[in-house]
């Protein structure tokens, strides 16, 4: 089963590190969080990658290009007959990875749509760069199966970095600072499509709702015309989610991994 990532975009709010690499490239315990996604993913048997480009995405197809050489060791011998001898032992990932160019200024329904032609038939499942969790994903597929819509997304409700007041007729009843957002559930991307999924998309499609988008008066997302037709099933994940959004997210998410309490590291190895 084909997993898409959307690994396009600029990353504006996190501008430190993204005016020199993009978003998906942006390190977490010295990995790229492109990285930690696709261990997610592969931890479940998918390993077939297909990565929408956009803002510097030529960076990403040299991470993958060198990816091997720069794991280990390497022993280079030059002159006319230059080799290059990887030493020790190898990380096996044994992922096969599509890198789309889809366009830098690209909307996240378009990057679907420009890639359709390195779909195979049959379901698939999309998420964004920049987001990760302790997600089951088998358990995500086995949702989606069940409720036999064209599309499922994964419901997430994070964790508020404010103090949360419980009030009743004006008394606070409860304080408690690290709690689940009680605004209901947001989108956390980790999508489950089917291949009619396509019939709502276009190039200037938006996947879920975009403050630019309303602005411009263009039509309605993807999810929106989902919900619209009853199409849109919705995975209810209470777990680990995070995104790597500002510079807050990027120390939250380092200081979780340099701690151990990673909890979206449900891999081994």
């Amino acid at each position: 089963m084909h997993v898409v990532i959307l690994c396009g975009g600029q990353g504006t709010r996190l501008r430190e590190e993204t005016q020199f690499r993009p978003k998906a490239l942006v390190e977490v315990g010295g990995r790229p969080i492109l990285w930690h996604i696709m261990k997610s993913y592969a931890q479940y048997g998918h390993h077939d990658f297909v990565l929408c480009l956009g803002y510097k995405g030529e960076m990403i197809k040299r991470y993958f290009l060198d990816y091997d050489t720069l794991q280990q060791d390497i022993r280079v011998t030059l002159g006319m007959s230059k080799a290059v001898t990887l030493l020790g032992q190898l990380e096996q990932e044994g992922w096969t990875v599509t890198c789309a160019d889809t366009g830098t200024e690209t909307p996240t329904g378009g990057r679907i749509h420009r890639i359709e032609r390195y779909m195979s038939e049959g379901t698939f499942m999309v998420t964004y760069g920049d987001g990760v969790s302790d997600i089951d994903i088998d358990d995500l597929l086995r949702f989606h199966r069940k409720m036999g819509k064209i599309a499922t997304v994964t419901g997430v409700r994070p964790i508020s970095r404010f103090g949360e007041l419980q009030v009743n007729r004006g008394v606070a009843t409860a304080f408690a600072k690290g709690t689940h957002v009680s605004s209901g559930w947001i989108d956390g991307g980790f999508f489950v499509f089917e291949r009619a999924i396509f019939d709502y998309l276009n190039d200037n499609a938006w996947l879920s709702g975009d403050i630019k988008a309303v602005e411009d008066g263009q039509n309605a997302s993807t999810l929106q015309r989902l919900i619209e037709d009853h199409q849109l099933a919705v995975y209810e994940h209470d777990g680990f989610w995070a995104c790597l959004d500002t510079p807050r997210d990027l120390e939250v998410l380092a200081e979780l991994w340099k701690t151990g309490h990673a909890d979206w590291k449900t891999w081994t190895g």
